[in-house]
């Protein structure tokens, strides 16, 4: 019956129904689970691009502008990019264009603001991992199941045991473990190129957060440094985050 199933499948399906069939239920749980990690691989794809993840340029002129005084201009530009970064940025300049609110007030609350974002960056991010961590596991309890099988089958045949017979029982259960690497190899390299984004990332909101309420004065020099209490404050801002 499943040699007539895999007759009526095209022919690029074939491989993998004989593979099915060859590494069992195990290899059915490692290739669900595969499908699983390229669905969250292409959301989380998506999710960086919308939020501009590594997009600094925009945020890092618009914090040039401000601490230059000019403000307004520095609002305009933060406010003309979507990014994650100038997010932030534009929290900063709206809290300090606020008349009456606290210098440190607002570095503490901003530090609410910047780990809400980098926990919105780190969605997705678990699973991918638990992919990545349990599939080698899955294709080797697979492949320990298997050889306690082609054992067992090789004590029942006691003397007339056919060698071509057991390693034909072993590379199936071998199998198991490689499905089980193939996946969780790609799922750990891409783990980590996420997880370096989302450093760098966090790396940038903090420089510019630090850099917004001193000033630069590590790059500027402390003789054009205008701390953000002598600043001029527009009398309200205009725009929305």
């Amino acid at each position: 019956m499943f040699a007539e199933f895999l007759n009526s499948l095209p022919p690029f399906a074939q491989p993998l129904a004989e593979l099915i069939q060859s590494g069992g239920s195990v290899v059915s749980i490692l290739l669900c689970l595969s499908v699983v990690a390229v669905a969250l691989v292409i959301a989380k794809f998506l999710q960086f691009q919308v939020l501009r993840v590594g997009s600094h340029g925009a945020s890092r002129k618009a914090l040039g502008l401000w601490l230059e005084g000019r403000q307004s201009d520095a609002m305009k530009r933060a406010f003309s990019s979507k990014s994650v970064s100038a997010g932030i940025l534009q929290k900063l300049m709206q809290g300090a264009s606020t008349s009456g609110v606290d210098r440190e007030l607002l570095k503490e609350d901003i530090e609410r603001v910047c780990n809400a974002r980098i926990n919105t960056l780190r969605a997705y991010m678990r699973p991918m991992d638990m992919i990545a961590q349990t599939s080698p596991l899955i294709g080797l309890l697979g492949t320990v199941l298997g050889m306690i099988q082609a054992f067992q089958s090789m004590q029942g045949a006691g003397a007339a045991v056919d060698p071509s017979v057991l390693a034909g029982g072993i590379w199936v259960a071998l199998l198991t473990t490689a499905v089980g690497l193939a996946i969780a190899i790609p799922m750990s390299a891409i783990v980590g190129w996420y997880d370096a984004k989302i450093e760098a990332e966090q790396a940038e909101m903090e420089s510019m957060v630090t850099a917004f309420f001193t000033g630069a004065a590590a790059d500027r020099g402390t003789s054009r440094v205008v701390p953000l209490d002598k600043q001029a404050a527009p009398a309200e801002s205009r725009y929305a985050v």
